[in-house]
């Protein structure tokens, strides 16, 4: 276990009501009484780091004793299944493993999955770094981890929390999303759903279902056949790990409120069939969250990676464009952060397998933004723009050093166009920490996009190497914005 350093450390439990518990900890000795629900908690002073590893007691009518503990940076760590993908499935894996010898850093892995409503208790398990362990480390998070760990020299906690193929809504408590008018319609969709789902004629429906498909796979390993696909059920299981709220009730809730610095996210793949609506649900998962553990802590995000076939149409429909847009939009909310990734990404594989990377831009913003230090963070980021005649100037802050990321004269990757609202690729030229934008054939140009599919051409980065996030200077209606995504989302 990794405690979390500089501030109270909240330490709880359940004892018989009324009944006195003591806890010892790092010199400290607190104590309290069970209330009349049997929950007890006591606050910890704020602990210094340190790697020497101590027990952690608690004792009344009988004694715990959590041994090994040690004192530094504790992140939580969730989302889908790129926060999930583990180590042993990046690039140079075996390497990375063979060399992961790194004791002082830790992750919870929580192994509970859904619930109907707010659960108090998880299961779980802390794992130490070292080659034996870390083949199921998450990727993104052990990455994170080991660069504040090589930085800022202390132990650092991992509290991973994420699943597979789901939404954020199932990240998000109920509470919120149930005042959200714009979600009123996504959580009627699912209330339908889930009551066709527990009707008797359809649950003897499903089961039948079902049992037809598990003969029909047998029949099929007998014959040597490769086994059929599992037919879809009718109506949505209440337990599913995409429906709204369940994901934090199971996964999220039972963490509050040990003490973190902060929290990463990966996630929105999911999502990607309507970006506009995420712009919403990405800053109230974090208002949420960040209510429930009392404290503004940081937070930051994944920007979706280049993914799929690459699109030649300069105004073509994309829904990973409108989640990235959303992302960025949700850069508002105060103490967030966002890595951009559009070099990461490969155009077959939904799971970039340079985790390393990802890893590595989270702790950039991490050791930035929270711990102070004076480096590059982020890629630029669109600012302002000025019409000056036939020209388009983008301005960009995070702008120092603005080059192409292949070092040729030619910027890629800009579009543009006039009232006509028809978009054309564009010539476009650095010039400080400016760009210019023209095209010869328009002479009163109306907007500019930047990166706007789902795949990209681009190469914009500043002197850090990072690269230019996606945006558009537009606000025009897009067709096809909420189409879903045609491949699957593991």
């Amino acid at each position: 276990m990794v405690l979390q350093r500089g501030q109270p450390v909240p330490v709880w439990g359940w004892a018989e009501a009324g009944h006195e518990v003591n806890v010892k900890f790092a010199g400290q000795a607190k104590a309290t009484k069970a209330g009349k629900d049997g929950r007890w908690k006591v606050m910890l002073d704020p602990l210094k780091a340190s790697n020497d590893p101590q027990n952690l007691t608690v004792s009344g009518q009988n004694t715990v004793v959590v041994k090994n503990v040690l004192v530094g940076e504790v992140w939580l760590c969730s989302g889908q299944s790129n926060m999930a993908m583990t180590v042993k499935g990046v690039q140079d894996a075996e390497k990375e493993m063979a060399a992961a010898n790194f004791p002082a850093i830790r992750m919870f892995f929580v192994q509970s999955f859904t619930a109907t409503s707010p659960q108090e208790r998880c299961k779980g398990v802390w794992q130490a770094c070292s080659p034996q362990t870390i083949p199921n480390f998450s990727a993104t998070a052990y990455f994170f981890g080991r660069n504040l760990h090589q930085t800022l020299k202390v132990p650092v906690g991992l509290v991973h929390s994420s699943v597979g193929g789901t939404a954020i809504e199932s990240w998000t408590s109920m509470d919120v999303m149930q005042d959200k008018a714009e979600l009123q319609p996504l959580l009627e969709q699912w209330r339908k759903e889930v009551a066709l789902f527990e009707q008797p004629e359809t649950r003897a429906k499903n089961e039948a279902t079902k049992k037809q498909w598990q003969d029909a796979v047998k029949a099929a390993q007998a014959a040597g056949q490769p086994p059929p696909p599992q037919p879809p059920v009718v109506g949505r299981d209440p337990l599913g790990a995409n429906r709204p709220a369940n994901l934090f009730n199971g996964k999220i809730a039972p963490l509050v409120p040990f003490a973190i610095r902060g929290a990463i996210w990966y996630q929105g793949e999911s999502n990607a069939g309507n970006g506009p609506l995420y712009a919403t649900q990405l800053p109230l998962l974090i208002r949420d969250w960040r209510a429930r553990w009392g404290h503004e802590f940081p937070f930051a995000w994944v920007q979706l990676p280049n993914y799929q076939k690459r699109d030649a149409n300069p105004g073509g429909a994309s829904t990973w464009a409108r989640l990235r847009e959303a992302q960025t939009k949700s850069l508002a909310v105060p103490k967030t952060g966002m890595t951009i990734n559009l070099d990461l990404g490969e155009a077959g594989n939904i799971h970039p397998l340079n985790k390393q990377e990802i890893g590595r831009r989270l702790a950039l913003w991490a050791r930035a933004q929270v711990y102070g230090e004076k480096i590059p963070w982020s890629g630029p980021l669109y600012q302002s723009h000025a019409i000056n005649g036939a020209q388009v100037v983008i301005r960009f802050s995070h702008a120092e050093g603005l080059k192409t990321a292949d070092g040729g004269p030619a910027l890629k990757g800009f579009a543009i166009a006039d009232e006509t609202r028809k978009w054309q690729w564009a010539e476009a030229r650095i010039e400080g920490a400016q760009v210019i934008v023209t095209h010869p054939g328009i002479k009163t140009p109306a907007a500019v996009r930047y990166a706007w599919a789902n795949n990209p051409e681009v190469n914009l980065i500043n002197g850090a190497g990072l690269p230019a996030a996606p945006f558009r200077t537009d606000d025009w209606p897009m067709d096809n914005a909420s189409m879903p995504l045609k491949a699957s989302v593991p």
